[in-house]
């Protein structure tokens, strides 16, 4: 029997924002990136056209572990036209005309919900030879990469490689492993403001435990995250079973707890 074997990604950026729900006026995000976003990540890596299959993509396992929450964003917008007329309706005719509002509305208010500095690390185990041209693609994408959105560029690095003793003798990119096992080995990528925050702290700095979502074909919980195709006009989503687990890894921080505190101005503000 073949030997499992996942791809790591660190997705990481000043935002993120993964669609759940979405309307004109209100696009909200997850709390964590979607199956649809991560599907969408590697497909665009491929240079994959938005009507071109996914199935590959889709059957893919993912596990997300969540090692930085961040905090969430509101971004308030209007909208107007520029030439002072009434904005339309966003529901249409049932000839596909878009409708006036009414009242008519010279003004919308919009929302955009982000994640800002939260870090994830998905691991997606499927066919070794999949896995390893997907690996190339991440390292030299087609198209730009974004986390959720366009605007949303992800930092370095963005995939993560494994150790000795962790690799896949096939190909040295990947890890050994089904994605929980691999969550498991692979380091706390907290940012170092994290890091100093948890050193203020001094309290449970041996280890940490991490969430994590994992596919799980008798999971107790589902999501309607799994995309169909991403052809604009006929874009739709089913469900997908996961399971909710924690993993516990070392923050690797050593703390002298006779060492006087050094000064921090910013320690009040928790920064």
């Amino acid at each position: 029997m073949e030997m499992p074997c996942s791809l790591v990604m660190r997705l990481a950026g000043p935002l993120q924002s993964w669609g759940v729900r979405g309307q004109f006026n209100r696009r909200e995000t997850a709390g964590a990136p979607t199956k649809s976003g991560i599907v969408g990540l590697l497909a665009a890596a491929q240079g994959r056209a938005r009507g071109d299959a996914i199935d590959d993509l889709v059957a893919l396992s993912v596990a997300v572990r969540t090692d930085q929450p961040g905090s969430l964003l509101r971004d308030y917008h209007t909208v107007s036209d520029y030439r002072g007329v009434p904005l339309p309706s966003a529901s249409v005719t049932g000839k596909g005309v878009q409708k006036r509002t009414g009242p008519a509305k010279l003004t919308q208010v919009t929302e955009r919900y982000y994640l800002q500095d939260a870090v994830f690390v998905v691991a997606v185990c499927g066919p070794a030879a999949l896995l390893a041209s997907l690996l190339g693609a991440m390292t030299q994408p087609a198209y730009p990469l974004a986390l959720g959105r366009r605007a949303c560029a992800p930092t370095q690095p963005l995939v993560l490689r494994p150790g000795e003793g962790e690799r896949a003798p096939d190909c040295p990119g990947l890890w050994v492993g089904d994605p929980l096992s691999v969550l498991r080995l692979v380091s706390w990528q907290a940012s170092a403001m994290r890091w100093r925050s948890l050193e203020r702290q001094r309290a449970g700095l041996a280890t940490i435990d991490l969430p994590v979502v994992i596919d799980d074909p008798v999971g107790d919980d589902t999501v309607a995250d799994v995309p169909r195709s991403f052809e604009p006009r006929s874009r739709s989503f089913s469900e997908r079973p996961v399971r909710h687990t924690w993993v516990s890894l070392p923050t690797r921080l050593q703390v002298d707890e006779d060492a006087p505190a050094s000064h921090d101005p910013f320690a009040l503000l928790r920064w």
